[in-house]
């Protein structure tokens, strides 16, 4: 028997359901499809798309009629059987589309663990699914954005969805698209004529480039309509560049009183962050200004949402006081930089076990969690780093038990986003779980043997042939591994 690779966890979350019978869940990401498996046990309970054999659903859908039957007909023509089968094709047919994507990068818990909000890359849909107790998905609405989406996150009500292209714009969705149908308000055409004229433009290249503007206003339709979403949405704002990440946060109008204000922080490919009041997210309140590159995560610890931490493509973290746009820190995190050191932040995750706040950072195309213990005052303390079997891609956390989940990338060599293994390991380095060490001074961390990582690493996921291509396996490390390109490139700001 052939080993193969095993696709990796591109997200990962935990979910503790309060329904009739409370249940802990891990739902995880990998290629293509979204997989659920029991918290305890790591038994795998459902996947989405479902896997459909599409050669039995069609051999099923049509039968040949006995021979002198009362209904017999020629041998060219069927009848039709049940509703069922029918049913069965349409799954068919929804399992032959999910072949229209190949990876499902943001995965998003609603706070109540009822409802999970993921995007399915290629396609550029939003889809929203009921999370059954039995860990079954029941998809509610799928809506496609006019632009790939890079962050998702909802609002503190739980009921809208924030989310942000890549052009620069943050849309809001509601949870639960309303049963009526919606109508796109018709907004005026504008003739598509260039504001300036040659009496405003004095250089030889913009006047060349007002002409080339002005001949192409003159062959296109001036009148034309850009086609309007069909689904209820709200544009709230926009950057100028690309945007990277949002975050949104809700804190007390003052010390005192029991009233809140809302805002969404908003990063980009510019070194800006952006914070804004929501829904007036027209108001601007500050920027928090200070990183020399490209800003790609941003967190707002639960514990202490005062704070602001963002790292990207700099050698280094900062905290920041985001309501006044002060700096309280830089951490760093290389231990001797360089020039010619680059650094992408993939992932910045705080969680709390009692009274430790615990900040974990993770290096796109590093094999290393960084942890972090956030004091009283916003001031971050390294502690010793955790080495895992592979590439941190992403961290989940069981506050109850001290316990965090990693999903690590089985598939390349540890610190490499380019080159993969010779061999497949056996059974898949999918998850690893960690426990705090109890009553010890410093931040320690073991390893965890439970059910739980030895069965979901041993059901595995979708296979990768070991023979892949030089091109396929590019497009697998360009799926997995693309904040490099947010690096600007020298003299591209020229």
């Amino acid at each position: 028997m052939t080993v193969r690779f095993q696709s990796p966890f591109q997200c990962i979350q935990y979910l503790e359901k309060q329904g009739t019978s409370s249940r802990r869940l891990l739902i995880a990401s990998s290629g293509g499809k979204i997989y659920s498996y029991a918290g305890e046990t790591g038994q795998r309970l459902s996947s989405w798309p479902q896997d459909v054999d599409p050669s039995n659903a069609n051999n099923s859908r049509e039968i040949d009629t006995e021979p002198g039957s009362q209904d017999q007909a020629p041998p060219e023509k069927k009848r039709k059987v049940s509703s069922s089968v029918e049913e069965t094709v349409q799954s068919s047919k929804s399992a032959a589309k999910a072949l229209a994507w190949s990876s499902i990068p943001i995965l998003v818990a609603h706070p109540n663990d009822d409802y999970l909000v993921a995007l399915t890359a290629e396609d550029k849909c939003v889809r929203v699914f009921h999370l059954q107790d039995d860990g079954t998905f029941e998809q509610l609405s799928e809506r496609c954005m006019p632009k790939r989406p890079c962050s998702i996150t909802l609002a503190d009500d739980g009921n809208t969805i924030l989310c942000g292209d890549k052009f620069g714009d943050v849309y809001s969705l509601p949870l639960l698209p309303s049963k009526e149908p919606y109508v796109a308000p018709k907004l005026p055409s504008r003739p598509k004529v260039p504001s300036a004229t040659a009496l405003t433009v004095h250089s030889k290249r913009n006047l060349e480039s007002l002409e080339q503007q002005l001949r192409f206003s003159q062959t296109e339709n001036s009148t034309e309509e850009k086609p309007a979403l069909n689904f209820q949405h709200q544009l709230l704002l926009g950057h100028l560049s690309l945007l990277t990440d949002v975050a949104y946060v809700s804190v007390p109008l003052d010390g005192n009183s029991s009233q809140k204000r809302n805002y969404i922080l908003t990063a980009d490919r510019d070194e800006h962050i952006r914070v804004s009041r929501y829904p007036q997210a027209h108001i601007i309140e500050n920027y928090c200004l200070g990183h020399t590159t490209f800003v790609s995560k941003l967190c707002v610890p639960p514990c202490a949402p005062e704070y602001l931490i963002s790292g990207g493509g700099d050698d280094y973290l900062l905290v920041w006081k985001w309501a006044e746009g002060r700096i309280l820190q830089k951490v760093p995190l290389v231990e001797q930089p360089s020039e010619t050191t680059q650094v992408a932040v993939r992932g910045i995750w705080a969680t709390s076990f009692g009274p430790l706040n615990i900040v974990l950072v993770a290096l796109d195309g590093s094999s290393q969690l960084q942890c972090f213990v956030l004091g009283l005052d916003g001031v971050l303390t390294a502690q010793d780093p955790i080495e895992m079997s592979g590439n941190v891609l992403d961290v989940a956390s069981i506050g109850k038990d001290s316990t965090i989940i990693v999903s690590v990338d089985g598939i390349r060599e540890k610190g490499s986003t380019q080159e993969w293994r010779a061999n497949p390991t056996s059974p898949s380095s999918l998850i690893a779980t960690l426990r705090v060490k109890p009553d010890t001074e410093n931040l320690e961390w073991e390893p965890v043997t439970e059910p739980l990582a030895t069965n979901v690493n041993s059901a595995g996921s979708s296979d990768i042939a070991t023979d892949t291509n030089t091109k396929g396996r590019k497009e697998l490390n360009d799926s997995l591994y693309s904040l490099g390109n947010l690096r600007k490139k020298h003299g591209e700001d020229d």
